[in-house]
């Protein structure tokens, strides 16, 4: 296992406290260490739910080992259900307790609770959090979905949202709504606020929408062989795959005539004349596999950006991402690491960044406006608002979620023209994005002062300097003074800088 101050995923047991509290009348029984619970922060603090995860964890210590940690994960289960009454008790250990072998599955089964109980199988290191989640649902369904007569109108289920998941409440919603201006029933919602009775209820759908295929695809697939219920696989963000998936809904209930306008400002923002500055703005697109895939078609075909960088961080999505980002000719950057991407970053200098939280710290180290359409996220990208990812109103909150960021630098890039006049002062410094780096690098911008106090800019030079456009300026003088240091120069000219220029473009 690899430790890193930041990580994009979890352990797999975190995927599975994600389901478990997505849902209705079920409980986790977490054999896990003391310092495992900080999972519940994640839903009570970033998230802001008002309840905590349904999970209990039997917390040993080391005093433990030396006992019977077996009794105590048996009498965790019993208190668990004496206490919260589930519908149906999931079991599992955390990445720490997986070594102890205790096999929480026989000793819960062993119990002989009135109730399903669910052993959940998660190599903690081997694999990660969206396959917990996906596996845990997985085992969910098979152990509880039955066939059932089918529903009197057209109807199907949502799977794949969870708790934590990035922006999945207001997805439900959103595609609610498309599917009943289609005259399709929605029959399930699962995970997300679904209970065991619901589960043993997905058969009466004629097919499932998956809205996330990390989390939801292992069950649509299974559901598919089972119960003969067929899936969507297009992800509907976006004007054109809400499109799309509005015409694969209609190929699998048999109307191929099924349309429906698609009532989204976005095109017309992404045509008018205040946006045309939006065309050619080099962007790079990092996140999970579904979310890095629709953004990056979203980039190039709604808003006329151009794609430099492609990725994603669960290696589960990699072959799409691969072909998608070959399709743009680029080679996709498949990596969990965030040191990687933000070299990749750096090296390719976007003009906007499209990611995750990792994404956005990263973006503010190196001066380029960044927004996040992917998980992992903070706080604020679990706003009180409607704030959907999907549909017509999922386009044009992603239209100025992506815009915003740039505006802003439409503006730096004003002051930056307007720097002569007494009111715009560039020593005053950038407004939102150097204001946010470390003090040395923000000295650098507003006093234009070397970071290597043995480099002098001559004031030819720095003049020359602040022509460049401001997402660049830091990277050409890092640069330069790069170049000028390897060969001993000691004071940088307008010459050394056009040299620095010409040998970094080779």
């Amino acid at each position: 296992m690899k430790l890193s101050i930041w990580t994009y995923e979890g352990p797999p047991h975190v995927g599975a406290i994600r389901v478990a509290t997505g849902m209705q009348k079920v409980h986790l029984v977490l054999h896990a260490p003391q310092g495992d619970t900080y999972a519940d922060l994640l839903f009570t603090m970033i998230e802001r739910r008002n309840h905590r995860p349904p999970v209990t964890y039997t917390t040993f210590q080391a005093r433990d080992l030396g006992s019977d940690t077996a009794t105590l994960f048996k009498s965790a289960c019993l208190e668990a259900y004496e206490r919260f009454k589930p519908d149906l008790l999931l079991v599992g250990a955390s990445c720490t307790a997986e070594l102890i072998q205790d096999d929480p599955g026989g000793l819960a089964e062993a119990l002989g609770l009135p109730i399903p109980v669910v052993a959940l199988e998660l190599p903690s290191y081997q694999r990660k959090e969206n396959f917990g989640a996906d596996e845990t649902f997985f085992q969910i369904v098979k152990h509880v979905a039955k066939p059932v007569e089918r529903s009197e109108n057209i109807s199907c289920n949502l799977i794949g949202p969870t708790a934590l998941g990035f922006r999945h409440r207001d997805d439900i919603l959103e595609l609610t709504k498309l599917l009943d201006d289609l005259g399709v029933d929605v029959n399930v919602c699962a995970p997300m606020g679904a209970t065991p009775a619901d589960i043993a209820d997905l058969g009466r759908a004629h097919f499932n929408v998956l809205m996330y295929p990390e989390t939801g695809e292992m069950a649509c697939r299974y559901l598919e062989r089972a119960l003969g219920q067929p899936y969507t696989k297009t992800v509907p963000i976006g004007v054109g795959a809400t499109a799309d998936f509005i015409a694969e809904v209609g190929q699998i209930i048999g109307k191929q005539d099924l349309a429906s306008t698609v009532r989204s400002r976005l095109p017309w923002y992404s045509a008018s004349v205040d946006s045309t500055y939006l065309t050619g703005k080099r962007v790079f697109i990092f996140g999970d596999g579904t979310h890095a895939m629709t953004a990056a078609r979203i980039a190039r075909d709604e808003i006329g950006f151009d794609v430099v960088g492609l990725g994603c961080f669960n290696r589960e999505m990699a072959r799409p991402v691969r072909t998608m980002a070959k399709s743009m000719g680029l080679d996709a950057l498949i990596s969990d690491d965030y040191l990687e991407v933000e070299r990749a970053i750096a090296d390719l200098a976007p003009e906007l960044i499209l990611g995750t939280q990792m994404e956005r710290h990263i973006g503010k180290r190196l001066g380029i406006p960044c927004a996040v359409i992917s998980a992992p996220v903070h706080v604020q990208d679990f706003p009180a608002r409607y704030s959907p990812q999907m549909g017509p109103e999922g386009a044009n909150v992603i239209f100025d979620t992506w815009v915003h960021p740039l505006v802003m630098g439409l503006e730096e890039h004003l002051l930056t023209m307007f720097r002569d006049d007494f009111e715009f002062s560039d020593s005053a410094g950038p407004s939102h994005h150097a204001a946010h780096a470390p003090a040395q690098q923000r000295a650098e911008v507003e006093t234009g002062q070397s970071a290597d106090t043995n480099i002098i800019w001559l004031k030819d030079a720095e003049s020359e300097l602040r022509k460049i456009p401001f997402f660049v300026r830091g990277k050409a003088r890092r640069n330069t003074e790069k170049y000028a240091a390897d060969r001993g120069v000691a004071e940088i000219s307008i010459d050394t800088l056009y040299e620095a220029k010409a040998h970094y473009a080779r």
